[in-house]
């Protein structure tokens, strides 16, 4: 069974960013990154808060990955009901924190194949979710993920930033006990 598991030694690495900061928060911060969006094949969004700007300035995102939660705490009943969408087909999926399961993989691969908006609500974490999703996004797709008190990254998905993804998982192997 493949999955990953996040060893302290990448956590640094991870903290970089892969993609362009957008520095703020809110909705006037999702508008800005909208504006910059030209020609995707998937738009993916990592977070409740970042789910909750886009759709709030009216984007929907092809994928997203909530979990309730925010800053490791509950998100408000706004954050939560705002990141909810009538477009949505929902998968729920256990995925706990510093990993990145086996059921998250497969189901991240079948959303890449809808045509239907999908939102993959984590029970456990969702941070890591951006890395799968940009490994596995078609080229040409975006990603945005939130970063706690500095704003939004957008990932643009090349076949370098695929490469340079993937070698971080396949450093993220989980040691077999």
């Amino acid at each position: 069974m493949k999955k990953y598991c996040l060893p302290d030694a990448l956590r640094e690495e991870l903290r970089k960013l892969h993609g362009e900061l957008y520095s703020g928060d809110g909705l006037e911060n999702a508008k800005r990154i909208i504006k910059d969006l030209d020609n995707y094949t998937k738009l993916i969004s990592v977070g409740d808060i970042v789910t909750f700007n886009l759709l709030s300035a009216g984007l929907v995102p092809d994928i997203s990955f909530v979990d309730d939660r925010t800053k490791r705490g509950p998100a408000s009943d706004k954050i939560m009901k705002g990141t909810r969408h009538a477009h949505f087909k929902t998968i729920t999926v256990e995925n706990p924190p510093g990993m990145i399961t086996e059921e998250l993989l497969q189901e991240i691969s079948n959303a890449m194949e809808s045509k239907t908006p999908i939102q993959i609500f984590i029970q456990g974490e969702e941070d890591l979710a951006a890395l799968p999703a940009i490994a596995m996004a078609p080229l040409s797709s975006v990603i945005i993920y939130g970063l706690p008190d500095k704003g939004a990254v957008l990932v643009r998905v090349t076949e370098d930033k695929k490469k340079e993804i993937q070698s971080l998982l396949d450093r993220m192997k989980c040691k077999e006990k």
